[in-house]
């Protein structure tokens, strides 16, 4: 039964639940949080009231976004080590469980009337025990451990569908959870319980059915392999950046380039500030005036970013055919960076979608720069450079959320749309160490010539 046994192998039901559950939580919360600020700001004049909401709003997502950051440095990296050592599932079994316990804070704090501070300690807990972090690194290393060097940019991207389609269907999904029950239980009861039941199918699903792939080998461990026995090296096929077939008359693996490796981070972090800036303040952006949108209207907005996930993955598909790995993370950028830029002028629900429609190759970077970081280290790092590479993204993302929605306050009267103007200057930035990264591979090929 080798395919049963392969099918376990699979981390996608995983993904899967654990976005449909992510889904549902993050409608929920921002309308939880936006009818609690609703309540709390009622006896204020009407002409100032949504100001003050939104205010509100943001600064509650500031500090929430802020403990849920940082307190997952405190165990990411440990545990993260502990799944390169001890056990592969650890990073994905450990953050399961926080997401149980904080997800079911918010259903009590429904249902008990509680104040909305106590989503903070929620915050808390879910870093305390990996949370997003080390929980996305243990999936990339499975990911990355059972794929050769030339299919990993695909699988990984097959990942990141599966994560997007989850997300389309529970975001479609969540906003009529949300008010759909809402004559027979309080709004959000029935959601919020729906995302618990989806991260307690993950944490049984992770325990006893998913089993750890066996490494696929390298072209280096390939070449050293053949060596010891006098044999010829066999080429390794497939993109364009893959590892290069070793010569046989090499002694020792190739040691990667630490200035490639500092690249691909910079590019990553400069690519993601401008994402996470972007996207924290859409859903405020959203709530207000001009397009006010209700929780239906919610719904379908994030259903409408999760479709990139599947435009992304024919984007790879593609092109990982006949481009580099480079020219397609360049390719995501620009369509991210001109997207953004059209979202700064949105006043219509329609040209909302044009710019996400734009956006359409927008998730391609960061997956294929994890995939050609995997080809520049050994397997058994595999957990701790993901986690690191995430830990840089989460303090950028920390950062960059406080300030951004510090602008947006500050913006917020004068031009809403300010944000996404700094976050398109972002992304045209991190065009500058893709475009080092470019010439320096360039500089290698001619000098092999």
């Amino acid at each position: 039964m080798a395919w049963m046994t392969m099918m376990r192998t699979w981390v996608e039901p995983v993904v899967a639940g654990s976005q449909v559950a992510s889904a549902f939580y993050d409608t929920a919360l921002l309308l939880v949080v936006k009818n609690y600020y609703n309540q709390t700001n009622s006896t204020a004049p009407s002409h100032l009231l949504q100001d003050a909401q939104q205010k509100a709003v943001s600064n509650f997502y500031i500090i929430y976004n802020l403990v849920l950051g940082l307190s997952p440095l405190v165990s990411a990296y440990g545990l993260s080590k502990l799944g390169d050592k001890v056990h592969r599932k650890i990073p994905i079994c450990l953050p399961l469980l926080g997401y149980l316990g904080s997800k079911s804070l918010l259903l009590l704090l429904i249902l008990l009337d509680w104040p909305i501070e106590v989503m903070y300690g929620a915050a808390a807990f879910n870093g305390l025990t990996g949370g997003f972090t080390t929980f996305w690194a243990g999936i990339m290393a499975l990911g990355s451990l059972g794929s050769s060097e030339s299919r990993r940019s695909l699988r990984l991207i097959i990942i990141e569908l599966v994560y997007g389609l989850a997300g389309f269907l529970g975001s479609m999904a969540s906003g009529y959870l949300f008010v759909g029950f809402s004559d027979r239980y309080r709004e959000g009861t029935v959601l919020v319980s729906c995302s618990i039941a989806c991260y307690a199918f993950c944490l049984l699903y992770s325990v006893f059915v998913l089993i750890v792939p066996k490494s696929a080998p390298s072209c280096t461990a390939k070449a050293k392999g053949v060596e010891e026995v006098g044999g010829q090296v066999p080429a390794c096929t497939g993109a364009a950046e893959s590892a290069q077939p070793s010569e046989s008359s090499s002694k020792a693996p190739v040691t990667p380039s630490k200035l490639i490796i500092i690249i691909l981070f910079v590019a990553a972090i400069l690519y993601d500030l401008a994402v996470v800036g972007a996207m924290n303040v859409l859903p405020l952006f959203l709530l207000r005036e001009p397009l006010s949108w209700n929780a239906v209207q919610i719904g379908y907005g994030n259903a409408a970013g999760y479709a990139i996930f599947i435009t992304s993955f024919l984007g790879v598909f593609v092109f990982s055919k006949y481009l580099r790995d480079i020219t397609m993370i360049i390719i995501g950028v620009v369509s991210f960076t001109v997207g953004v830029l059209i979202m700064a002028f949105v006043r219509w629900t329609f040209l909302f979608y044009i710019a996400r429609a734009v956006m359409l190759f927008a998730l391609i970077p960061l997956p294929t720069i994890r995939s050609m970081l995997s080809k520049h280290v050994e397997g058994s790092s595999y957990g701790k450079v993901f986690v690191l590479l995430q830990l840089s993204l989460v303090i950028t993302g920390v950062v960059t959320s406080t300030v951004f929605n510090k602008i947006y306050q500050s913006t917020l009267n004068w031009y809403s749309g300010f944000c996404f103007i700094l976050s398109f200057l972002a992304g045209c930035l991190s065009l500058l160490p893709l475009s080092v990264f470019g010439y320096k591979k360039k500089l290698e090929k001619d000098s092999k010539k």
